[in-house]
């Protein structure tokens, strides 16, 4: 799923792409409508993160429309070299709508997110490279930042945490578990 539809000025690769806001929201993979929400602090650097990944979209996929995935940005910096760079592209490609397409090619490559990695990233999408790496990224600190500090107050200290409506998520990221906590939420 797409973070929002296309517009005239994300249509071509090349075009200046607005910031992305720093709404809480924006990164969500699922109805919108669905009852339950499933919130990742997530670092797209972050093994741990790649393999919750598919028990995640599983989840959502298989709930009926009962539950969506938000994504927000957790990088552990100090720990995943490039994963302050992997947050900053993963907005540049939210701008153009792709935000999960670039989630999914560095969890797919994660051994590869330096800078050139990153524009590579964005030629595949079919994107301007000059806008995932470097001084072009930067304009979408705030949003990345804004994540990291609402992940602070929340408690977060490593990847991945979840909050399965509005409750932490305690316990391996395994389907089962999963739905428990989504039933949970609906009691």
């Amino acid at each position: 799923m797409d973070d929002a539809p296309a517009t005239a000025a994300s249509a071509s690769p090349t075009a200046t792409a607005p910031v992305p806001s720093a709404a809480p929201e924006r990164h969500a993979y699922g109805s919108p409508d669905a009852p339950v929400t499933v919130t990742e602090y997530g670092d797209l650097e972050c093994p741990h993160c790649r393999a919750a990944a598919p028990v995640l979209r599983e989840l959502v996929d298989t709930s009926g429309g009962q539950v969506r995935l938000v994504w927000r940005h957790f990088p552990l910096f100090e720990v995943h070299p490039h994963a302050l760079t992997a947050a900053l592209a993963s907005e540049a490609a939210a701008a153009h709508g792709r935000f999960w397409d670039l989630h999914d090619l560095c969890f797919a490559d994660q051994g590869h997110l330096a800078d050139a990695d990153l524009r590579r990233h964005a030629t595949t999408l079919g994107l301007d490279p000059a806008a995932f790496a470097g001084a072009g990224a930067q304009r979408y600190a705030p949003a990345v930042e804004s994540d990291y500090l609402a992940g602070l107050a929340a408690g977060v200290q490593g990847t991945p945490t979840l909050f399965v409506g509005g409750t932490r998520f305690r316990g391996r990221v395994e389907l089962a578990a999963l739905r428990e906590a989504v039933a949970a939420a609906t009691a």
